[in-house]
């Protein structure tokens, strides 16, 4: 097994270039009401259920309200009993949000949702936006920015809300080019110019098309791609039982066979976690980046309480309305297929999600969940090794299908890798 890269302890993304000077593009109003820190602590964040009560249930009322999800506090302002409860209308405001971004649809508020509520907040126009290294800009403004710098025609990199180096570079781009100082800071000047011209790029989505032809150039071969593989959970963090197996020891082989396929193709696969280890998101994410990986692929099991609850199914990031990785999208699909034509399990589609471990990647990032092990079915075929092997078998075909040609492509469940091409 071969684990990758390392990262130094607590080391959470680049090391600043230095100091920012005050913004040339003129000042935009930065202080704006945000979702409060009430709910923090040392060890992460208390997740809000349900009958919750206190400060952090009236932040979280009050970024819902902000965004139209909740009626309008008492008119006298003071905070009352109910505005500090986690109470039926909350708990489906929240659900109606989490549907809406992507989230894990569940009712409660964690980190990603508690994250969200804050980006949603945001409007182009309300900060000036500019790239730091250290602390990534995140917000709904951010993602206007590059949906409608990708509209005009500039490589903004995935509209997903972080404010990273390629949207940096795009923005500059647009500055050069319609004689604006090319600080790459998005202020008063800039968004003018934007809200002005109108949409460059028709007949698709630009990122698509530029994402498949890069692709495409990159060549057929696996060999020299970074191919990085993530089990999911591990160590305490069992994940869904059945009797004496566990989803992490099942993800754990399963990433194994894997690996052992991608290698012998030519490929160099990286594990995130040993058998005892459960890294979170963040350290997961941070681990492929690192790695430089043209691939990411999350493998999980499910389980369900409704006993007909089976089946396969694919994530990749996407808002739902647009924005996407879409290289992710097509691998998503890819993987899910091949998986199904070669096992026989029920075929459950594709979704966007907005989860960290797929926005936060930089290479695009596929989560596979290869059956319910809530199931008597899917229990007893994912049991069996043979079954794992051919997963295996299928998603190494659906990784060399993404890298060919639309005319190479063979249909799916049928194409065997040669492995005496991959070795010379």
């Amino acid at each position: 097994m071969t684990t990758g890269p390392t990262r130094p302890p607590g080391r959470v993304g680049p090391v600043a270039s230095g100091d920012r000077s005050g913004p040339p593009d003129g000042p935009l109003p930065t202080t704006r009401t945000t979702i409060g820190t009430t709910m923090a602590n040392d060890d992460g964040m208390y997740p809000l259920r349900p009958g919750d009560r206190g400060a952090a249930v009236a932040d979280v009322r009050a970024a819902l309200r902000s965004l139209e999800l909740l009626v309008p506090a008492p008119a006298d302002g003071g905070e009352t009993e109910s505005e500090t409860r986690y109470d039926e209308a909350t708990e489906l405001a929240v659900r109606h949000f989490q549907q809406v971004r992507g989230l894990t649809v569940d009712g409660h508020v964690g980190e990603e949702t508690y994250r969200a509520l804050s980006e949603a907040r945001w409007s182009l126009g309300d900060r000036l936006l500019h790239h730091d290294p250290e602390r990534p800009m995140r917000g709904d403004d951010v993602t206007n920015l590059q949906e409608r710098l990708l509209e005009l025609g500039y490589d903004a990199g995935r509209a997903d809300g972080i404010l990273g180096p390629e949207t940096e570079t795009g923005l500059r781009a647009f500055q050069r080019d319609y004689g604006l100082s090319a600080d790459g800071q998005c202020g008063p000047a800039t968004l003018r110019a934007l809200r002005q011209l109108g949409r460059k790029v028709t007949g698709g989505r630009p990122q698509l098309l530029r994402q498949s032809a890069l692709m495409v150039e990159s060549g057929p071969h696996l060999i020299g791609r970074v191919i990085v593989l993530d089990p999911g959970h591990g160590g305490p963090e069992t994940g869904v039982t059945a009797g004496e197996t566990t989803e992490a020891d099942l993800a754990f082989d399963l990433a194994s066979r894997i690996e052992g396929s991608l290698a012998a193709a030519g490929a160099t696969a990286y594990l995130t976690r040993g058998r005892e280890q459960n890294p979170s998101p963040a350290e997961r994410t941070a681990f492929a980046n690192d790695a430089r990986a043209d691939l990411f692929l999350s493998l999980h099991m499910d389980a369900h309480d409704s006993e007909h609850a089976r089946g396969v199914a694919s994530y990749y990031y996407g808002t739902g309305s647009g924005a996407s990785s879409t290289v992710g999208e097509q691998f998503a699909h890819l993987v899910r297929r091949e998986v199904v034509a070669r096992t026989g399990l029920i075929d459950l589609g594709g979704y966007p999600k907005t989860w960290d471990l797929l926005r936060m990647t930089r290479m695009p990032a596929v989560r596979l969940d290869c059956g319910y092990l809530s199931h008597e079915v899917d229990r007893r075929l994912l049991l069996d090794a043979r079954l794992r092997g051919t997963v295996a078998s299928a998603v190494l075909a659906a990784v060399q299908r993404l890298f060919l040609p639309a005319e190479a492509d063979p249909p799916t469940g049928t194409f065997v890798l040669d492995r005496s091409s991959s070795s010379g």
